[in-house]
């Protein structure tokens, strides 16, 4: 009983706005650094080429603003899920949890797509505002 008053709250629809913003938003600013020039260049020290610049940044730019505005969200955050695994064991290649080369803030941040895959978009958001949009693609 005590989480159906909480799930009809006001305070979860703002909260859930919230997070999904912080999330989108965190996704975009990462995201505009990986158009530089510096970024393909590193890449190949990651192992993978440096033709990947571009599908990289754009997998984290367009889902980021989709979350962002409550479109696709459960597609969006999937999609963000996966850059964040390549992200924990490409990347850094999951050597610690903690400390230096750590992946503690990678792996909040997956679970916060997570969170988005399994209860979807809100109320307060483009896919609530117009009811036609299948919960799928919600």
């Amino acid at each position: 009983m005590a989480e159906a008053t909480i799930r009809s709250s006001i305070f979860h629809d703002i909260t859930h706005f919230g997070i999904r913003i912080t999330i989108g938003a965190i996704f975009i600013a990462h995201s505009l650094g990986k158009f530089e020039p510096g970024f393909a260049e590193n890449l190949p020290n990651m192992g993978l080429p440096a033709e990947m610049q571009i599908p990289i940044a754009l997998a984290e730019l367009v889902p980021g603003i989709l979350l962002i505005i409550g479109g696709l969200t459960r597609i969006s955050a999937s999609l963000l899920s996966i850059v964040m695994l390549g992200a924990i064991f490409v990347a850094k290649g999951a050597q610690s949890f903690a400390g230096r080369g750590g992946v503690e803030f990678e792996t909040l941040i997956l679970s916060g797509c997570l969170l988005f895959i399994v209860i979807g978009p809100g109320r307060i958001s483009i896919s609530h505002i117009l009811k036609k949009v299948p919960r799928v693609l919600q």
